[in-house]
Order: structure tokens, then C-alpha cells, then sequence
């Protein structure tokens, strides 16, 4: 089994030990650089990687992995597509060879975009850009995805896993742009609607925002569940940061409603009405969060969804409601998953006490 990495870079210098070494066991990585002028590329052919040089005008991601992957050796069996921040975990080319069997023409694995201040798992979701080098090229300007020339099939691999470890002060400016590019060339295309409204919202141009995540509401392609209940959140956060708070509470209980099986809308809820004081309706949405026991790594999941802080909600809650028992069942369950919080460790303390002046914090 042939097995190539490739990669686009521009001035990523400071990452190139660190991927080279977690590519380590593929039979060659290709890098695209598209204009590096801090050593990049050197420093690349110096650690094994087999480098070429190409300047993408008008700049496009799609492009740029596009004539990287038709750099790849003919004879590769199967390509990883990789950006020079993300980190292979040890074992990876065992986990593919043991889960890519006959017939399988494309991998998904455990991506794990963002990090906690710990280094522990932050936003995680299955990504797919381990495919056979025949039959796939990418699409659309940013956010680009990978797509099948020919019926697919795929495989879930076990196993594999990618870490993004990104320069958090490099700039996103572009994006924008190029995902106004992207809706212009393709109207009706439902994902980059919902990624445009997304950057608008990002951008705080709310009223923009909440205009195109209703369009791609609206959109008849529109059916993933997951995707349009992130719509709805994100429709939800423009209307709180202008003030509507009851719209945002409409839209979060939308949200809600369109994927019962995610955490996400209903923590929103629990927290925004922790931070209006109404204990009844945060202790009930926390306990819908906490309804939710299985994460659905098929989209991007909130990690904040996922720790301490559904139980820390719930524990404020019952305990301004007079439910001490409660309140100290998930005041433990939010200590127990971050050990070293010390307003979680007096919060428990207070409660256990049962302090009549107290209040958790």
C-alpha cells in the first residue's frame, strides 16, 4: 500500500519539524508551497519532503490542492490531504491499513480542530480527506471539500486521528472574501450559505448574518439537521449580541427542536438564562443538555457542551431553587470532570454545608 501526504504551505516555518515527524512512515509527503519567503520550503526539503513551487493568482484553496494532488505520484495507492499545523497521531498508517480494505475508495477519522487552555480535546468531528489518488478533486474557493468524480465508498478508520495545532494570531482576512466568491458562483449551494452567514457573524455584521443564515434556511438542499440547527444558533447569537433576547430564545428552542440528539441548542439556553436569572428555565435546559449522553461527532461539537459546565449550570440552578440534593449531585459531576477548578471545589463546599446565607457562584 502506497501512501502519500500532501499539503499546501505559506510561511509555516515554525511547523515544519513538527509535521515532517508526525509524518513519519508515508512513503512521501508533496508539498505545494505557494509562496513562502521565511524558509519554508527549505526547510521542508531538508526534513525529506518533496517540494514544489507555484504562485495561485487570484488565490483559491481549491486550486492550490488541486495542482498539489496532481503532483502526487501516479502510482500512489492512497493520499492524505494535510495542512502543515495539523499533527498525525502515532499509529496512523497502521490504523488505514488495517481499515482500508477492497472497494474503499475514501477515510474518515477523529479531527480534532481546537484545544482546551489544557490541551485537551476542543471542537472534534470526523473529517474525510484520506482518499484513493484517482477519482477526487476539490472544490470551492475556501472551505473547499473533496469530491468524488465517480460513486464512492467509504470507510470509517479507527484509529486515525489529526490534531490542529494552529498560529492563532494568523489573520482570516481572506475568507470572507472568498466565501462572497463562492455563494456568487454557486447561488443555491446550501453549505456555503450557511459557512457565509457564519463569517458574517464572526465579522459582528449581525444584520447581514441573520439575512443569509435565513436563505440557507430556506434553501430546498438544506436538509442536514445539524447544519441548520447551527444556522439557528448562529441566528440566535446575532439577535442577543442586538439585544433581542427573546428572538434569540425563538430560534435557540428551534435549534433545539431540529437535532434533539446535540447538546449545543439546549446548553445555549441553559446559559442564556443563567445570565437573565431565571433558575427554573436554566435548571430545565441543562437538564436537557444532560439528556444528551452520546456525542455525535458527524459535526462540529462545542466543547463547552461537553464539560463541566452543563452540571456547573445545573448545580446554580438548583441551588437558587432550594434543590440542595440536586444542586450537590451536579456541583460533584462539574468538579469531578475538571478537578483543579477551584470555584467548582467552593461551590461543592458551599452546598455540602449547606450554607443559608451562600450562594454558589
Amino acid at each position: 500500500m502506497n501512501i502519500w501526504i500532501y499539503a499546501i504551505s505559506k510561511n509555516e516555518r515554525q511547523f515544519c519539524d513538527r509535521f515532517m515527524a508526525s509524518c513519519a512512515g508515508a512513503d512521501g509527503v508533496l508539498v505545494l508551497d505557494t509562496g513562502s519567503d521565511d524558509g519554508t520550503a527549505e526547510r521542508l526539503r531538508s526534513l525529506g519532503a518533496v517540494v514544489s513551487t507555484a504562485v495561485i493568482t487570484p488565490w483559491r484553496f481549491d486550486t492550490a490542492r488541486n495542482v498539489a494532488l496532481e503532483l502526487v505520484p501516479e502510482d500512489a495507492d492512497i493520499c492524505l490531504a494535510l495542512d502543515l499545523d495539523e499533527v498525525l497521531a502515532p499509529g496512523w498508517r497502521e490504523a488505514i491499513e488495517a481499515a482500508w480494505s477492497e472497494g474503499v475508495t475514501r477515510g474518515r477519522y477523529l479531527y480534532v480542530w481546537s484545544h482546551d487552555l489544557s490541551g485537551g480535546d476542543g471542537v472534534t468531528f470526523f473529517a474525510d480527506k484520506l482518499h484513493s489518488r484517482r477519482g477526487y478533486h476539490w472544490r470551492y474557493p475556501v472551505h473547499e471539500v473533496l469530491s468524488a468524480e465517480t460513486p464512492e465508498t467509504q470507510a470509517v478508520i479507527p484509529g486515525l486521528r489529526v490534531d490542529h495545532w494552529p498560529d492563532n494570531t494568523k489573520s482570516r482576512s481572506s475568507y470572507l472574501p472568498l466565501l462572497e466568491l463562492a455563494v456568487r458562483e454557486d447561488p443555491a449551494n446550501d453549505r456555503n450559505t450557511h459557512y457565509l452567514g457564519r463569517e458574517y457573524m464572526f465579522h459582528r455584521r449581525y444584520g447581514e448574518a441573520i439575512e443569509t443564515l435565513l436563505r440557507h434556511l430556506s434553501l430546498p438542499t438544506a436538509t442536514w439537521k445539524a447544519e441548520r440547527a447551527a444556522s439557528m444558533r448562529y441566528i440566535a447569537h446575532c439577535c442577543d449580541a442586538l439585544g433581542d433576547w427573546r428572538s434569540a430564545a425563538h430560534w435557540l428552542e428551534r435549534a433545539a427542536d431540529e437535532a434533539p440528539t446535540q447538546r449545543e441548542g439546549p446548553f445555549d439556553l441553559a446559559m442564556l438564562y443563567y445570565r437573565r436569572g431565571d433558575w427554573a428555565l436554566c435548571r430545565y435546559w441543562a437538564m436537557r443538555t444532560l439528556a444528551v449522553a452520546e456525542r455525535d461527532y458527524n459535526y462540529m461539537t462545542d466543547p463547552a457542551a461537553w464539560g463541566p459546565e452543563p452540571y456547573d449550570l445545573s448545580a446554580i440552578a438548583n441551588w437558587h431553587l432550594g434543590h440542595c440534593d440536586e444542586a450537590l449531585d451536579a456541583a460533584r459531576a462539574a468538579l469531578e470532570l475538571a478537578p483543579g477548578d477551584e470555584r467548582l471545589r467552593r461551590n461543592v463546599e458551599i452546598i455540602q454545608g449547606g450554607a443559608v446565607n451562600g450562594r454558589t457562584e
